[in-house]
């Protein structure tokens, strides 16, 4: 298996995309990678109880028993690749194939991409494409089927967003903000919910986080929900492929809450920054509303208050915002920050860096939200708030887009663990991180934004001095102009020899 198997299959399959946009391609390309995962899951238990005397190959019950997705003969992936692939007829005979899947699998219904046969999907490429899934060698010695699709479907998910710009960030938060928000909250057990789940990356990487420390995947229990159709769709691929057993609801969470009496454990979200169409006029009445009453031209209140709702007496929260909403005072959001503040669920506020997001600009933010910062599991820390300036780290990963390294996050990490653990020794840090108590923050209006509290670097005693500085500067800037002047000298000479004096 070539080490960068995620890269060589994007390329690959990119090249295929011809003219097609992005966020079409997308549907086709993952639609695919799931029919080969669940392929290669049932083929596996197939071929096993075919050599099994007492055992009926194609009994629906075997597959269910084992938490595997009946395939029916017309949608295995051997039978599409070696007889279909090359016809004319290819996108008909996916869309039946993913018909049959959802006919015999209820969990799949409304879920897989139907849309092969359109006459504008170039057929010839269609099953370039295919043989292209089928033919990597995701049933290698040492790796299973599910971990490669996992990684591919995940590496491809990132890649679209990327290549979709602003609409990408609709259904991705990048992999390294999803992994900052699970290595601070750590979600070994319990309820975890996203209420504006997207792809299911936090789901993903939680359970990515259990596995990494030991823990039992059946130790949490997953509820999330979606309100765009075709990322809902994702969402379920994305989890399936994984073996996730999430319960993934369609529908707008403000105004048709699937999960109304939850109460969770941990809270990972990554709602749409800075909103205004989301009915917020139709809502003043809510009884979501404990500290105050959301403005309707921005929903960013309103997701911090829906979430607080949604977290049991001693659930923890890690929400991504803009940051305007550590500041702001429009309309009653200054008011309602202020009584979330004294309301003591304000535990850490994380300053991100610029150039994380797919999508927008926007300078975000991390709020980490404790129901009781009292509790026996940490420390007291009830009359305190924990700072982190992390704007200075990130390591740019292409042109446009930076992400954490794992250094990164467990520098943020450790010190959110150290500050709220019992008997840690933890230490503020200048430029960094800093415990400010909630008379401080009062004091500066209760402006969350960490740079206020943190301070700036301290400079090392070997670091160059000022002068120092500025004499480097000038010798620069002296070198500089005398290759300007000596550069326009030559332009004049080379005018001169085609008669033009200046």
């Amino acid at each position: 298996m070539p080490p960068e198997l995620e890269k060589t299959l994007w390329a690959a399959a990119d090249k295929l995309r011809n003219n097609m946009d992005a966020a079409e391609y997308k549907h086709v390309v993952l639609g695919l990678i799931f029919l080969k995962y669940i392929s290669d899951s049932f083929e596996e238990l197939h071929d096993k109880l075919k050599k099994d005397k007492h055992s009926d190959p194609e009994d629906k019950d075997e597959y269910i028993a084992e938490n595997i997705f009946y395939v029916p003969p017309s949608a295995r992936w051997k039978y599409i690749q070696n007889q279909r692939a090359k016809l004319p007829t290819i996108g008909k005979d996916l869309d039946d194939a993913m018909d049959a899947i959802e006919k015999d699998n209820r969990s799949l219904k409304g879920v897989l991409p139907k849309d092969y046969a359109r006459p504008a999907l170039d057929k010839k490429r269609l099953g370039e494409l295919i043989d292209l899934i089928g033919n990597v060698g995701f049933r290698e010695k040492g790796h299973s089927s599910k971990d490669l699709l996992g990684r591919v479907y995940e590496y491809f998910l990132g890649m679209f967003a990327d290549a979709e710009g602003k609409r990408g960030g609709q259904f991705y938060t990048p992999e390294s903000i999803v992994k900052l928000l699970v290595a601070m909250l750590e979600p070994y057990n319990g309820r975890i919910y996203d209420g504006c789940c997207g792809s299911g990356g936090m789901f993903v990487q939680s359970e990515k986080f259990i596995e990494a420390h030991g823990g039992k995947i059946g130790d949490i229990s997953i509820y999330g929900q979606e309100s765009n159709p075709t990322t809902y769709k994702l969402a379920k691929m994305n989890l399936a492929i994984r073996g996730i057993d999430a319960k993934i609801e369609l529908g707008d969470t403000f105004h048709s809450d699937k999960h109304k009496d939850l109460k969770a454990d941990y809270i990972l979200a990554n709602p749409p920054f800075n909103i205004s169409d989301w009915g917020g006029e139709s809502l003043q009445e809510s009884n979501l509303w404990k500290y105050g009453v959301p403005p309707s031209g921005n929903a960013n209140y309103a997701w911090l208050q829906l979430f607080i709702n949604k977290l049991n007496p001693t659930g923890t929260a890690g929400i991504v915002l803009a940051n305007g909403s550590m500041t702001t005072n429009t309309g009653s959001e200054g008011e309602i920050r202020k009584q979330i503040i004294k309301a003591g669920l304000v535990d850490c506020m994380v300053a991100l860096p610029t150039q994380l997001f797919y999508n927008t600009q926007i300078p975000a933010c991390l709020w980490f939200l404790a129901r009781d910062r009292k509790n026996h599991k940490f420390r007291d820390r009830s009359n305190e708030i924990l700072f982190i300036d992390a704007r200075k780290l990130g390591t740019m990963v292409s042109r446009k887009n930076k992400a954490f390294t794992d250094k990164d996050i467990k520098q943020i990490a450790d010190a959110y663990h150290k500050w709220r653990t019992k008997k840690a020794r933890y230490e503020d840090i200048q430029g960094f991180c800093k415990s400010a108590t909630i008379s401080e923050v009062e004091a500066n209006n209760f402006v969350l934004t960490p740079g206020r509290y943190v301070g700036t670097e301290e400079v090392e005693d070997d670091e160059v001095s000022f002068d120092q500085k500025v004499a480097t500067i000038s010798k620069k800037l002296k070198a500089h102009f005398e290759k300007s002047n000596e550069l326009q000298k030559r332009i004049k000479t080379n005018l001169k020899k085609v008669g033009i004096d200046l």
